[in-house]
């Protein structure tokens, strides 16, 4: 265990800051470090060490980043708010505004529960992206501080240990890569897998031990060759080699679906030049000794990606037939490929340190939240948030010669919808680099694609899976959306007519606008879609419009004059929405204190809450004779995803003289729908009819009488 004279002091901190930022406001860190160590006494870490050392490592760990003197101080007091005493105002108070902003905004960080339902889990997601737009040091704070605790994780408990790692994996490690800071995603991702995997994880560094003791040290040897070939060019150049982190070795055995021993670029060498000429020049040394290897060659010096990313990437053959990853990148721009979007915030000599190769944080921040703008849903959004996290990019041409960025994976629907929606929905074909592919294939980096339009194109369904940006998705669901429409319509006036008709009265234009303005719509089209679509009941509008007629709450069999025997007809009885009860059916009534009787089928589930309460049973039967057809029963009905489906079931059921009065979708899915309906019946005979008359539709996959059995608290 580390202890605490383990733990830097003020002093050290403060030289630890002066370093790169000669005018730092020494007295502040120190003030800061002291008001952490008075606001924690007495915590410790799980390890056993005083709490402090955790901050001031977190404080330490940006300090090797050159950030400013307000992150250092967040890092230090970032706890303070959430674990001690101090509020929001004593830091502001002590502290400054800014300051406070940026602990109170890790504070709220820190209180998302990001591995929770996908729902929550993109709200949260949400929440996080609302908290960076604010102040991007947020989540540098943020970032740091999870990777001080997952150096430190074996304190855990084992359950905690896994659920940390999983929220590292899923959504840490992919930020930090996106926001550029790639040394930070891949040691992360390295820390959970020793957590999650860490069999595979020992494996993989034995083989390594295995492989040194085989072959000596490879990397001394490539590193070498390369500075030769570059001296000989005349190129001034430094060259970096190293291993690739064990995390980073097993996903490539996964994706490749082979062993350790046929994987080959297992070592990557970073050259880092004086200028960008030097760049190309170093790119030509290395092609000219060592045999480029085809299809892994990336230029993002002339296409940098969205977080200010540039260098040039390239596998070549060395020794041994060795394949090796090689970055060729200026010194500019290593500091960005280091530091990511937190090389804004970068010092150097006591300045902000100029660098033309960082991105703007407001920018960069606009670029990522604007993808997920289009989507509808917190679905959409998660999966909008994944493919923008997830992925690496790849630069396909247009005939004219333009670029088009997209993710890796894309596909010639992404491409055309990333042109403009028109020419996505109108995609008939693709030609890719002049051979006409299939709509579903993968494009690679450099391809020329051109789309293939015609008239009258509308988007497929199966565009949705083939498509991999979120912007394609939100594009083709909201056309289908579009196309749904109309068949909405048609089946929301033929409910609104049944409705109508219920009471005698016509569904006219006239009545149908007034009914829409009533409730907010544009028009009578948008009301017509919005019941048809299940948002809004038919019943319900007329009963807005005739409240004379129908009732403002209509018990729909409240007091029907002799239609049960074994009550006084005064008496007031409801049928109980749990069971439905029909006319033919056996029932029985239960009575509720000052509230009438509730008449329940005799075999509703529900019976067995009253075995014990006997006295409150009263034996009854219905009234012999014709009955109204005004007795709701509802139907649980999955049917096929098919035009006009829906609206041939209806006409079904209004042949055999019942009336839907309500309809509402319980699940929908590309193939099929699943939804309750609510019939107007005379009696069980009828019921029967209407069943019998819905089940010779083809198109009709279950059909059954939906019965309520959960229990609930009844009226004593």
């Amino acid at each position: 265990m580390v202890g605490p004279a383990a733990m830097i002091g003020a002093d050290d901190l403060v030289d630890l800051v002066r370093a790169y930022n000669p005018r730092t406001d020494a007295d502040l860190i120190r003030e800061a470090y002291a008001y952490a160590v008075h606001a924690h006494e007495g915590q410790t870490r799980r390890s056993g060490e005083p709490y402090i050392t955790h901050p001031v490592a977190v404080a330490a760990l940006l300090s090797e980043q050159r950030l400013d003197d307000a992150t250092i101080v967040t890092a230090l007091l970032h706890d303070t708010i959430e674990d001690t005493r101090s509020t929001y105002g004593e830091v502001a108070a002590r502290f400054g505004e800014e300051i406070a902003e940026l602990v109170d905004g890790v504070t709220k960080l820190t209180n998302l529960e990001l591995t929770s339902r996908e729902t929550k889990q993109a709200e949260n997601f949400r929440k996080l992206f609302m908290a960076m737009s604010k102040d991007l040091r947020v989540i540098l704070v943020k970032l740091t501080d999870r990777l001080h605790n997952m150096r430190t994780i074996k304190h855990m408990a084992p359950h905690k240990q896994a659920q940390k790692a999983h929220e590292t994996m899923e959504i840490y490690a992919p930020l930090a890569g996106r926001m550029g800071m790639q040394w930070m995603r891949d040691e992360l991702e390295d820390l959970a897998f020793a957590v999650l995997n860490p069999e595979a994880r020992n494996s993989i560094m034995r083989r390594f031990v295995s492989l040194r003791q085989e072959t000596g040290d490879v990397i001394v040897r490539i590193q070498a060759d390369i500075e030769t070939e570059l001296a000989r060019a005349g190129l001034v150049a430094q060259v970096q080699g190293r291993a690739k982190r064990p995390f980073s070795i097993w996903r490539k055995m996964e994706e490749k679906e082979i062993g350790f021993s046929r994987l080959s670029d297992i070592y990557g060498f970073r050259i880092l030049t004086n200028s960008e000429k030097d760049c190309y020049g170093a790119l030509g040394v290395v092609h000219q000794r060592w045999t480029a290897v085809p299809g892994r060659f990336k230029d993002y010096i002339s296409q940098p990606k969205s977080n200010g990313y540039r260098s040039i990437h390239t596998t070549v053959s060395g020794r041994d037939g060795k394949k090796v990853e090689i970055q060729i990148r200026t010194q500019e721009m290593h500091e960005v490929a280091e530091r990511g979007v937190a090389a804004h915030w970068s010092y150097r000599d006591g300045v902000r340190a100029e660098n033309r190769f960082a991105v703007d944080p407001v920018e960069w921040l606009r670029q990522m939240t604007d993808r997920f703008e289009e989507a509808e849903n917190h679905a959409e959004f998660m999966e909008a948030v994944k493919l923008e996290m997830y992925t690496d990019q790849v630069f396909c041409f247009t005939p004219k010669g333009d670029v088009i960025k997209l993710p890796k994976g894309a596909t010639p629907i992404d491409f055309a919808y990333a042109i403009h929606t028109r020419l996505g929905h109108r995609t008939v074909a693709a030609r890719v680099d002049g051979l006409r592919v299939p709509l579903w294939t993968r494009l690679r980096n450099g391809q020329s694609v051109e789309i293939v339009t015609a008239e009258g194109q509308t988007p497929q369904a199966t565009w949705i899976d083939i498509a991999t940006t979120g912007r394609a998705k939100s594009a083709v669901r909201r056309a289908l959306k579009a196309q749904r429409r109309s068949g909405y319509v048609r089946l929301g006036r033929e409910l609104a007519r049944a409705a109508f008709a219920q009471i005698g009265k016509r569904a006219t234009d006239k009545a149908l606008r007034t009914a829409a303005k009533a409730h907010g719509y544009d028009d009578d089209e948008d009301l017509l879609a919005a019941i048809g679509a299940s948002q809004i009941s038919a019943r319900g509008i007329v009963h807005a419009l005739y409240p004379e007629q129908v009732g403002a709450h209509p018990p729909p069999d409240v007091g029907a004059e002799h239609a049960i025997v074994g009550l006084d007809p005064k008496a007031h009885y409801e049928r109980a929405p749990c069971c439905q009860p029909l006319p033919g059916e056996r029932i029985v009534g239960i009575t509720n204190r000052g509230h009438g009787v509730t008449v329940h089928a005799i075999d509703c589930p529900r019976m067995v809450e009253f075995e014990d309460q006997m006295d409150r049973w009263v034996d009854l039967s219905w009234s012999p004779g014709h009955h109204a057809p005004r007795n709701a029963v509802t139907l649980e009905m999955t049917i096929s995803n098919n035009p006009g489906v829906l609206g041939r079931i209806c006409t079904l059921i209004a042949e055999q003289n019942a009336n839907i009065s309500d309809l509402r979708f319980v699940d929908r899915k590309p193939d099929f729908f699943r939804l309750l309906i609510d019939v107007d019946v005379r009696d069980r005979e009828h019921l029967h009819a209407v069943v019998m008359a819905a089940e010779t539709d083809s198109d009709v996959a279950q059909l059954r009488r939906h019965r309520d059995d959960k229990p609930e608290r009844v009226p004593a």
